[in-house]
C-alpha cells in the first residue's frame, strides 16, 4: 500500500448550515461544488447533560432525536449520493469518503444554557450538551460494508478519523472524541448504508475514566502500562490472537464479556489516532480487514457489531492512554442474540456463554479459508 497517499479535503455547507467535508482518495477527484437545494429548517439541538449523583456518571438528554430518520427504503437513503429528484445529505453525485454534522445530534456546539443543578436543589449537576456529532460515510456504495472496502479505502478512513480527532479536539467544551461504527439491525442500526459516527463528548466517558484509574494504579505498582503488558502476554500465548501484523495485534480479551469481542491494539503506545505513523495506518487496514472478514464468516452472515476507538481525553492523561479499537457483537449464534440478563444490565456483572479461547478459535477457523 502507498504510505504516501494523498487525500484531498474539501469543506462545504448543507442547506441548513451544517458542515460537510469531502475526503477524496481518487487520483483525479472532481471539484466538490454541488449545492444542497433542499429546504431544511435550522438544526435546533436542545441537548443537556445531567450527572447522576449516585454514580458520578453524566447522562445526555436529547429529546429532539425522537424525530430522526428511521429505516428509510433503500431508494431514499439519506447517505447515498444525491440523484435526480432524490436529494440526500450528500449533494454530490458520487463521493469517496464524506463526513457531515449529524442533523439530529446528541451533542452540538449551538446549545446554550448555564451550568446549574436540577430544580436548583444543588444535588444533580446540569449543563448544556455542548459538543458535536458527525456522520462518516465510508463509501458511496449502499450495498458495500466496511469488511468489503479495499485496504486503500480503509487507510483513507483512518486518515479521516485522525483528521476529525484533531479538529474536534479544538472545539469549545469537547473533552473526548469517539469514532465508532454500529452495524446491523440487531445492534440498533436504522440506516443500512455503510457508515459510522464520531461523538465529541462534553465530558470524559465513564468507561474511559475507569480504564484511566486502572492504568494509573497498575503503573504505580508495576511501572508499566497495563495494556502493554496484556498485549505482550497475548503475543506470547497466542491462544486468543485472531490476526497479527507488523504493527498491530488483534485478540479476544482474556476476560471477554461478549459472544464476539476483539481488541485491535498497536504495538507502540500512542494516545490517539493522530499519533499513528503512515506504516501503522497501513498495517491497521490489513489487520482490521482480516478481523472483519473473519467475523462475517463466523456465522455465514454479516455480523452485527459495534466497533469503536478508545482514545485519550482531550485535556489530559495521555501518558495513561493506549489507543486501541474494540469490536463486539450481541450475536451468540447464527440466529441467537445475547440479551443482557438482570445481573448484567442491573449490576454490570457479566456472564459469557463461551470462553475467550473458544471465541478466538472460532474466529480463526472462520477466517482460515479466506487466507488460503
Amino acid at each position: 500500500m502507498n504510505t504516501n497517499k494523498t487525500v484531498r479535503k474539501t469543506v462545504r455547507h448543507l442547506a441548513d448550515g451544517r458542515e460537510i467535508l469531502y475526503f477524496d482518495d481518487s487520483p483525479h477527484p472532481p471539484p466538490r461544488d454541488a449545492v444542497d437545494e433542499r429546504d431544511l429548517p435550522t438544526v435546533a439541538a436542545a441537548s443537556e447533560i445531567r450527572r447522576d449523583p449516585l454514580t458520578g456518571e453524566w447522562v445526555a438528554m436529547a429529546a429532539h432525536r425522537q424525530t430522526r430518520t428511521y429505516k428509510p427504503p433503500a431508494d431514499l437513503c439519506p447517505l447515498c449520493p444525491t440523484r435526480p429528484g432524490k436529494p440526500s445529505e450528500v449533494p454530490e453525485p458520487d463521493y469517496d469518503v464524506v463526513v457531515f454534522e449529524n442533523r439530529f445530534p446528541s451533542f452540538a456546539q449551538a446549545v446554550h444554557g448555564e451550568r446549574t443543578t436540577v430544580d436548583g436543589a444543588g444535588i444533580v449537576p446540569l449543563a448544556p450538551g455542548k459538543g458535536r456529532c458527525e456522520v462518516v460515510c465510508f463509501t458511496s456504495d449502499h450495498d458495500r460494508s466496511f469488511a468489503r472496502l479495499s485496504p486503500a479505502r480503509v487507510r483513507t478512513v483512518v486518515d479521516v478519523w485522525a483528521d476529525r480527532t484533531a479538529d474536534l479536539s479544538t472545539l469549545d467544551g469537547v473533552e473526548q472524541v469517539f469514532p465508532f461504527e454500529n452495524r446491523g439491525e440487531e445492534i440498533g442500526v436504522t440506516l443500512h448504508h455503510p457508515h459510522g459516527q464520531i461523538y465529541a463528548y462534553p465530558f470524559v466517558t465513564p468507561k474511559t475514566e475507569l480504564m484511566l484509574r486502572t492504568a494509573s494504579a497498575y503503573r504505580a505498582e508495576h511501572g508499566r502500562h497495563v495494556l502493554g503488558d496484556v498485549l505482550a502476554a497475548e503475543r506470547r500465548s497466542g491462544s486468543r490472537i485472531v490476526a497479527e501484523g507488523g504493527h498491530w495485534t488483534a485478540f479476544v480479551p482474556p476476560a471477554a464479556r461478549w459472544p464476539v469481542q476483539v481488541l485491535v491494539v498497536p504495538h507502540r503506545q500512542v494516545a490517539d489516532l493522530t499519533e499513528l505513523s503512515a506504516v501503522e495506518r497501513d498495517d491497521f487496514a490489513d489487520v482490521y480487514l482480516r478481523v472483519l472478514r473473519g467475523c462475517d464468516a463466523l456465522y455465514g452472515r454479516p455480523l452485527p457489531y459495534v466497533a469503536g476507538w478508545h482514545q485519550a481525553p482531550v485535556h489530559g492523561d495521555r501518558e495513561l492512554s493506549w489507543l486501541h479499537l474494540e469490536l463486539f457483537s450481541v450475536l451468540r449464534a447464527k440466529d441467537k442474540l445475547k440479551y443482557l440478563a438482570g445481573s448484567e444490565s442491573g449490576m454490570a456483572v457479566w456472564v459469557n456463554d463461551a470462553t475467550p479461547e473458544q471465541i478466538a478459535e472460532r474466529l480463526r477457523a472462520a477466517a482460515e479459508p479466506l487466507t488460503r
